[in-house]
């Protein structure tokens, strides 16, 4: 599986047989690349509140934007509510995926218990609008996942009122860590077995 981040909570998970891209807005002050899915998760309402427009991807995607439990070209999928909209799990080539949006507090203990282990965790670290550093640092060490990929923090331009990576890094004692363009592992059994691993993508848009 290779997961590709586009900036803000946008991403492109791409497994052998199924392609998903959260929250693919435009208006938000970067532009995206041509994008193709089978399905388009939006669970984020910071953006939709700025009247951010969801932008047009490629497939004839299956768009989900409500709570539910959902299967879609092999790929289980479940949106569990929030306040700032829709959690979003997805079981991909044997691996789980928790994309949590633009959430800016911490799931009730309800929540974190139905979501469970996790292999990647997708967490918005920017502050102000979403979840700031301590706070992400806070549900990390709630869910203990085997990965961590930050998201929504200010790299290139942005019209939300967010932060750079550098804080969440600091705190995580990972001020050195280097972007990646893409996450790639090979199955479930490519994921870190004791130590957490922390992963810096390079948002990839419009050339």
């Amino acid at each position: 599986m290779d997961i590709i981040w586009h900036g803000h909570s946008c991403f492109t998970l791409k497994g052998e047989d199924a392609m998903i891209v959260t929250d693919p807005y435009t208006g938000l002050g970067t532009t995206l690349p041509k994008l193709k899915a089978h399905v388009v998760t939006l669970g984020d309402s910071h953006a939709a509140a700025m009247k951010a427009e969801v932008a047009e991807v490629e497939g004839n995607p299956k768009l989900l934007d409500w709570p539910g439990e959902f299967e879609v070209a092999g790929v289980n999928i479940e949106a569990l509510p929030h306040e700032q909209g829709n959690i979003f799990i997805f079981n991909i080539d044997g691996i789980k995926v928790c994309h949590l949006a633009g959430i800016s507090s911490e799931p009730s203990d309800e929540t974190l218990e139905h979501i469970g282990d996790v292999d990647v965790l997708l967490i918005p670290v920017g502050g102000e609008t979403v979840m700031d550093a301590k706070t992400a640092q806070r549900l990390i060490e709630a869910i203990e996942p085997r990965v961590v990929i930050p998201m929504y923090f200010m790299s290139g331009e942005s019209k939300m009122n967010i932060q750079g990576p550098s804080e969440f890094l600091k705190v995580v004692g990972k001020s050195n860590l280097e972007p990646l363009d893409k996450f790639t592992v090979k199955g479930r059994a490519g994921l870190p077995e004791e130590n957490m691993e922390f992963v810096l993508l390079e948002p990839q848009l419009k050339g």
